[in-house]
């Protein structure tokens, strides 16, 4: 009875090593897993934090780009306002332009009508030249590739040259018709005040009547007067006081 106790203890003692046995394994394999689990939620965690970052560095990149995004939209409308305004302003001068075109289109047909009258009504300096640069003027009022403001400076161009006819002393051949005979001549015109012609042999001399449209004789007194007026008006001497007879008619102012 006695030997029975002692083995009873001796096997309770080692099912309780057993069992602190069994219990310490399974208390160490808790603390491995949960070591494993840590380490596992760690990496975890770290990943969500460098994920975090990450997309806080994306955050930020977009928030510079939205305001940027935000400036130049602002460049824009202000740009479109502006554009707009000188739309406006274009639009407004397009409708100025087509209203002064209106009146200037008008304008030089009378400035050509006018300045054509004026030439079949004064002195035959050069008439047929002049006629024909009026001819010239008619087309190109006519011609789509040719600007307005060119067609304007060509009459300005025209007028100026009929100016000069009245200021200047010249001389050319040309053609004059005297009772019904035609006659190849030496012409002088001194401004529109004297028209003389003379034949190319320089023996006889005409001077156009203004009031009667036609040429006269002159006397051959006159002579040296014409010889030196021509002689001045191609440069071959130095100028000097002239007399020629008149074509034009003064009236005297009383």
């Amino acid at each position: 009875m006695n030997l029975i106790k002692p083995c009873f203890a001796l096997l309770i003692v080692s099912l309780s090593t057993n069992t602190v046995a069994t219990n310490f394994g399974s208390a160490q394999s808790i603390q491995q897993s949960t070591n494993a689990s840590s380490a596992s939620s760690q990496k975890q965690i770290d990943k969500v934090a460098e994920n975090s970052l990450v997309l806080q560095k994306e955050i930020e990149q977009l928030e510079e780009e939205i305001k940027n995004l935000q400036v130049y939209q602002n460049h824009l409308t202000a740009l479109i306002d502006s554009q707009s305004k000188e739309a406006s302003n274009i639009e407004a001068q397009i409708k100025e332009i087509n209203n002064t075109r209106r009146g200037i289109v008008p304008l030089m047909y009378q400035m050509i009508s006018g300045l054509k009258t004026f030439i079949e009504q004064d002195l035959p300096i050069k008439r047929e030249a002049r006629l024909e640069r009026i001819a010239k003027l008619e087309k190109t009022m006519i011609r789509a590739d040719v600007s307005d403001a060119e067609k304007y400076r060509r009459i300005l161009e025209a007028y100026q040259i009929e100016l000069e006819y009245g200021v200047k002393l010249g001389a050319y051949q040309g053609k004059i018709t005297v009772g019904e005979n035609a006659r190849n001549v030496q012409i002088l015109h001194l401004g529109r005040v004297s028209l003389v012609a003379r034949s190319l042999d320089g023996n006889t001399a005409w001077s156009w009547n203004q009031p009667q449209k036609q040429w006269q004789l002159l006397d051959h007194s006159i002579k040296p007067e014409l010889d030196i007026a021509f002689n001045v008006a191609q440069k071959q001497v130095t100028p000097s006081l002239l007399t020629l007879p008149l074509s034009q008619h003064v009236t005297e102012v009383k």
